[in-house]
C-alpha cells in the first residue's frame, strides 16, 4: 500500500504541474488578445505560492514514505534468516566394503549404503554493527547424531560496505579456522565431495572454538585467530582443550583481477600451538592364571604375577604448520569459468583426524606433508566437471624393521578424484569416482602393503 501511495503522489504532482503549464499565459512574443483579461501581479504571486506549498507538502509526504520504507527494509534485514541444505550420499561401490562388523568397535564395515552426509540448518541475524550465526549439523556417518557446527557472534565495521575503508570483523565462538583455502571453503559450495586428505587430517571438521579478527581492504585480506586447538572433528578431544595453552592461527592473502576475465587469488597460512599427551594412572600388582593344559585346574606353574606401574604425568608438545594456496579463474566465453586450485602444507605433530600425532609415544617428532592440485570447468550454468589429485604423508621419517634392517616405509595416502555435476537452481547431483590408496593395508602373506580403496559415490544436494 505504501508503494501505491508513493506512485499516486508522483502522479498527482506531475498532473498538477502539467495543468498549471497549460493554463500559463502565452509568451511575450505572442500578441495578447484584446478580449482576454490581463492577470494582475497579485494573482500570479498567489498561484505560485500555492504551487510551492503543494510541492512542499508532497515532498514532505515523499520523505516520510521514504523513511518508512527504509525502516521497513532495516527491520527485514535485521530479522532472523533461516537457510540450510541437505547432502545425501549413495556409495555405489567401495573396495573396502565388507558384509562384516569391526570386532573391536562393533561398527559395520559395509560402506555400500545410503547415508546423510550433512544436514545443516542455519539462522543468521544482523542488527547494525552486530551479527550472529547459529548452524546445526545432523548426519548418519557414524550413526545418527546432531551437533552444533557454527555458533558465533561478530562485530563489524563499517556498517555498510565502503570501498574507501577497510572492512573489519571480530568474531568469537565456534567458528571456521582461518587457515588455507579448502578449510574455509563451505561444504555446500566446494565442487568435490570432501576436502583433500591433508586438510581432513590436520584440521578435521574445519571449525574450532576461539576468537578471530578478519581485515579486508581492496585486494588484500588477512585473518588471525586464537583457538583451543581441538576442532570438532578431533579424534581425542573434540571441541575441548586439555591444555591452558592456545593455538595461534592465521592467513594473509590477495584476490584481484590480473586481466579482463582472469582472476587470481593466493595466500599463505600458519598455525602454531601446543599438543597434549594424556598421562596414565597407577596400576596395582595382579595375578594372572593361564590354563595352559586346559584341564580347568589351577596349577602353580600356570599362575604369574604382573607388576604394577607408577602413574605418569601428562605432557605437552609443540606443533605447527605452514601452508600456501593459489587459485586462478578464467572466464571462458559461452561455457563458463575454468578454475585451477593448488595447496601445499608442511606440519609437525599436527595430525588430529587421521593418524593422531603423539611424539611422546613415538619417541620423536612426526613430520607431516601434503598437497593437492585440481581443476574444474563449467559447462554453462547447468553442469560442471573436475579432477583433483591430493597426497598426504603423516610421517615422513617412518621406518620399519625388516629382518635385521631398519628400512623406510611409504605412509602416503593418495586420492585421484574425477567428478561430474549437474545443477539447477539450488539443487546439485554429483557423481565422483575416487582412486584411493591405503598405506595401512595387509597383504595375504601378512606383510604390510598399500591396497586400493576406490569408491564411486553419488551425492544429492538441495539448499533452501
Amino acid at each position: 500500500m505504501r508503494v501505491v501511495a508513493f506512485v499516486g503522489a508522483l502522479f498527482v504532482m506531475a498532473f498538477a504541474i502539467r495543468a498549471r503549464a497549460e493554463d500559463a499565459p502565452p509568451s511575450q512574443a505572442s500578441a495578447p488578445s484584446a478580449s482576454a483579461p490581463t492577470p494582475t501581479p497579485t494573482t500570479d504571486q498567489a498561484d505560485i505560492a500555492a504551487i510551492h506549498a503543494e510541492l512542499a507538502r508532497q515532498a514532505a509526504a515523499l520523505d516520510a514514505l521514504r523513511l518508512s520504507l527504509d525502516d521497513e527494509r532495516r527491520a527485514r534485514e535485521s530479522g532472523p534468516r533461516v537457510s540450510g541444505y541437505a547432502q545425501v550420499d549413495w556409495v555405489l561401490h567401495n573396495q573396502s566394503s565388507q558384509n562384516e562388523v569391526n570386532g573391536s568397535t562393533g561398527a559395520p564395515i559395509n560402506l555400500d549404503r545410503f547415508s546423510l552426509r550433512r544436514g545443516h540448518l542455519r539462522v543468521d541475524a544482523d542488527h547494525g554493527l552486530v551479527s550472529g550465526v547459529l548452524e546445526v549439523d545432523a548426519n548418519t556417518v557414524s550413526g545418527p547424531q546432531v551437533r552444533p557446527i557454527r555458533a558465533e557472534g561478530s562485530i563489524h565495521w563499517p556498517e555498510k560496505p565502503d570501498d574507501r575503508l577497510p572492512d573489519l570483523r571480530a568474531t568469537v565462538g565456534l567458528t571456521q579456522i582461518p587457515f588455507g583455502f579448502e578449510v574455509q571453503e563451505l561444504d555446500n559450495v566446494r565442487p568435490f565431495l570432501e576436502r583433500a586428505t591433508v586438510m581432513e587430517a590436520l584440521f578435521p571438521g574445519a571449525f574450532d572454538l576461539g576468537a578471530k579478527l578478519k581485515v579486508k581492504y581492496r585486494f588484500a585480506n588477512a585473518a588471525i585467530g586464537v583457538m583451543n586447538g581441538n576442532p570438532i572433528g578431533d579424534k581425542v578431544f573434540p571441541d575441548l582443550d586439555p591444555s591452558r595453552s592456545k593455538d595461534l592461527v592465521g592467513r594473509l592473502g590477495v584476490d584481484f583481477e590480473i586481466a579482463p576475465g582472469v582472476r587470481f587469488a593466493a595466500g599463505t597460512s600458519a598455525d602454531t600451538g601446543t599438543g597434549f599427551h594424556p598421562g596414565t594412572p597407577t596400576t596395582k600388582y595382579v595375578l594372572v592364571w593361564q590354563d595352559q593344559n586346559g584341564d580347568g585346574l589351577v596349577e602353580p606353574n600356570e599362575i604369574t604375577a604382573v607388576g604394577g606401574t607408577a602413574a605418569t604425568p601428562s605432557q605437552e608438545f609443540h606443533r605447527f604448520a605452514i601452508a600456501g594456496d593459489a587459485r586462478l579463474v578464467v572466464a571462458m566465453p559461452t561455457i563458463g569459468d575454468l578454475s585451477f586450485r593448488a595447496e601445499v602444507v608442511r606440519a609437525l605433530n599436527l595430525d588430529r583426524g587421521l593418524e593422531v600425532a603423539d611424539p611422546v609415544v613415538a619417541g620423536r617428532s612426526l613430520r607431516e606433508i601434503g598437497w593437492s592440485v585440481g581443476a574444474t570447468q563449467e559447462i554453462t550454468r547447468y553442469a560442471l566437471v573436475g579432477v583433483r589429485y591430493d597426497e598426504y604423508d603423516p610421517d615422513s621419517d617412518s621406518t620399519q624393521q625388516r629382518a635385521i634392517q631398519l628400512v623406510p616405509v611409504n605412509r602416503r595416502y593418495t586420492t585421484f578424484a574425477v567428478m561430474a555435476m549437474l545443477r539447477y537452481e539450488r539443487a546439485r547431483l554429483v557423481l565422483e569416482y575416487d582412486v584411493n590408496t591405503n598405506p595401512l593395508g595387509i597383504a595375504s602373506s601378512g606383510a604390510p602393503t598399500t591396497l586400493a580403496d576406490n569408491a564411486l559415490t553419488l551425492r544429492t544436494q538441495v539448499s533452501f
